[in-house]
């Protein structure tokens, strides 16, 4: 008979996968804490995601081992949780970690008193001593000899700890002023980091930062500095044309290992394609560059083919092994694609995507493009359009055969905060490509969010899966949900995904806010305790919680002329002046937010049918425009309408027309989409 542990009970793919491990875990919960105080044993807290390498590498070395799982269950209560089930307990022990160690990353591995105070910690452990490091049996032997032996030790290493991050949630107002030096401060800086060659900041690894970009094209809105785009624009475009990027099924993989975007983490993740649908879709509305236009159709082609629910909402993440092997699902040889495509084409397609014998990751070729079309259309006697057209046959046909193949694992855990930032990019695409699947895609999502994962209180769940939503929402769901709402509603003009924005967003000001400091706690009020209530500004992989709302009280303060609204996000930014400016590639979102505060608001009042031709050209003048600080609200004819910004509005001889307005002051209406523009900033 199988040997089974607690995690068999739960949802999360990743505590499943560990569900027949010898060790005998516990999820994280007062049922682990209990025993663990009871029989005065320290913990062994893991920390991990389904779509991590190294985790699943530590799992059969260590955790399927008989002798190592003896040796855990016999001194320590063991904790495995899935960080993207629960982002307060990784980031809490990630500080710790880092703290402890100058470092952190997943499989995380943190040794903590029975009350949950960490005191010893660190990542992957090998099974023998290598790479520098004992092995993790010597580990956990040490750790328990201490603990048994040294326990004054242990617990004052434990207080100073918990002490020092327990500053995380005390942070004040800096003192320092909230105006455009911190913005040109950060542009001096990133353009100090930036790599003008291959795109990107810094060396290696490369991460593909999508909340910097956005941040440095809004500078390019605010001061028409072409060295300033030229950071997104050389970024973007050599991700796309890098194997970081899907060239047969579109999306992106996770984070490149090299300078040039070559070789990725294969592994494909929501919030990185929702992040990035936006900067390429901002991009296109800037240049005017296909190439940016296709990344944004095939990316949407691959969310809603490969990472949508039945039920509506969006998966969270594929894994990059397959078959045990990193990669293999994505990767050719020269012999494959002849046989597919034949030896001519074969040839042709060789020389645009760099397939080789010899390969250029483990004897296989990763598909990146290596040289301009208009140069390999000229050596064949082609035109570019010709050529482009013969490649998209070839890459279809690929893809058709790639889909045979065994496919990575897929998380199919749904998350509020990662489909608050998929609503949000959708919404987008939908209006400015039109795009009706795509806009069609966001409102099932939200609904699919306001339907399965809100509490019969009104607040919402973290987590879904299989017909089971759990967990207390965290600050960054409510807010990266709010700020898909609020997308929505400015792609569809339905009041409810205002109503419901406006309802969320005073429940997060009351659950999270803090009237004695600046931002927002990342656990609500009636959280369970943890060891410390922290707050998070930086912006990472995700955007954190506090710019997320930030972000979206500005933008809620516009629409509905709620000016308490920016007033609390006013006392986001204040603590993090200083750090802004000096580390700005640690606050993309946040910078973005600080931007729209610092910049006079626009709105566009616009007043007729949807259906109208005429109301629509001049909303696709709108969304099909890079304007990052304006807002668009739509009544129609005779409609009723609470927002104050539509208070009096009318069509104009009859015709739909558009207002536009900054700061609530509006300009004589315009009713066709020439002089519209002309108006736009």
């Amino acid at each position: 008979m199988t040997h089974t542990n607690r995690l068999a009970h739960e949802t999360s793919p990743y505590l499943l996968q560990h569900a027949h491990n010898p060790v005998e875990w516990f999820p994280w919960g007062a049922e682990a804490l209990a025993v663990a105080q009871t029989e005065d044993r320290p913990i062994f807290l893991s920390i991990g995601y389904s779509a991590c390498h190294w985790c699943h590498v530590m799992e059969k070395e260590s955790f399927e081992d008989e002798q190592t799982a003896a040796l855990m269950n016999a001194r320590f209560v063991c904790i495995k949780v899935d960080r993207e089930e629960r982002p307060d307990l990784d980031a809490i022990y990630m500080d710790a970690v880092q703290a402890m160690t100058g470092s952190g990353g997943w499989p995380m591995s943190v040794f903590l008193t029975p009350e949950g105070q960490p005191f010893y910690g660190g990542t992957y452990f090998p099974p023998a001593p290598r790479y520098g490091m004992p092995s993790f049996q010597q580990i956990l032997i040490a750790v328990s000899d201490a603990y048994a032996n040294k326990r004054a030790d242990i617990e004052g290493q434990a207080e100073r700890l918990t002490a020092a991050l327990a500053r995380s949630g005390a942070i004040a107002a800096s003192g320092d002023n909230l105006d455009t030096q911190i913005l040109i401060e950060a542009v001096s800086k990133l353009q100090q980091y930036f790599d003008d060659q291959y795109g990107g900041f810094g060396s290696q690894p490369k991460f593909p930062q999508p909340m910097t970009l956005d941040f440095a094209m809004s500078q390019y809105a605010r001061t028409g500095d072409p060295d300033i785009l030229s950071m997104a624009e050389t970024t973007l475009a050599k991700m796309a044309e890098g194997g970081i990027y899907d060239q047969l099924g579109g999306g992106f993989h996770r984070y490149s290992v090299d300078r040039i975007w070559l070789v990725p983490h294969f592994e494909k993740m929501l919030y990185d394609n929702a992040q990035l649908l936006r900067s390429n879709l901002n991009l296109w509305k800037i240049s005017g560059r296909e190439l940016f236009r296709r990344v944004v159709n095939e990316t949407t082609d691959y969310v809603l083919r490969e990472m949508t629910s039945p039920e509506g909402g969006f998966y969270s993440t594929q894994d990059a092994d397959s078959e045990g092997e990193e990669g293999k699902f994505f990767v050719w040889t020269p012999t494959e694609i002849e046989a597919i495509l034949g030896k001519e084409d074969a040839a042709l397609f060789g020389q645009v995507y760099g397939v080789t014998a010899r390969g250029n990751f483990e004897g296989h070729t990763i598909l990146n493009i290596v040289r301009p079309l208009e140069q390999v259309a000229k050596s064949a006697g082609l035109t570019a359009g010709e050529l482009e057209q013969r490649l998209l046959a070839m890459r279809q046909k690929l893809f058709v055969e790639r889909e045979k193949r065994i496919k990575p694992a897929r998380d199919e855990k749904i998350l509020a905060e990662w489909n608050g930032l998929m609503i949000h990019a959708l919404a987008e695409v939908g209006v400015a490509l039109e795009r009706t699947d795509a806009l069609t895609a966001a409102q099932d999502a939200a609904n699919f969010v306001l339907g399965k994962m809100s509490q019969a209180d009104g607040k919402l769940y973290r987590s879904y899966k299989d017909g089971q939503a759990k967990l207390n929402a965290y600050l960054e769901d409510y807010a990266a949900f709010v700020r898909g709402l609020i997308a929505l509603y400015e792609s569809t003009f339905d009041l409810r995904w205002l109503a419901e924005a406006s309802r969320l967003t005073r429940l997060f000001l009351e659950q999270f806010g803090d009237s004695d400091g600046g931002g927002l706690f990342q656990t609500g009020a009636d959280h369970e305790r943890l060891v410390v209530r922290r707050k998070d500004f930086i912006d990472n992989a995700i955007p954190s919680g506090n710019s997320l709302a930030a972000e979206s009280l500005l933008r809620l303060a516009k629409l509905t002329g709620n000016d308490g609204y920016r007033h609390e996000a006013s006392r986001i930014f204040a603590p993090m002046a200083s750090a802004m400016a000096q580390q700005p590639t640690g606050f993309g979102r946040l910078l973005g937010a600080l931007d729209d505060y610092l910049h006079p608001s626009q709105e566009v009042a616009v007043v007729g049918d949807p259906e109208d031709p005429a109301t629509q050209a001049l909303l696709g003048v709108v969304y099909r425009r890079y304007l990052p600080h304006t807002v668009v609200a739509l009544k129609r004819p005779d409609e009723e309408n609470p927002l104050p910004l539509l208070e009096g509005r009318g069509l104009v001889d009859g015709k739909p027309a558009a207002y536009v307005c900054e700061n609530f002051a509006c300009k004589l209406p315009v009713t066709d989409g020439e002089a519209l523009g002309e108006l736009l900033m």
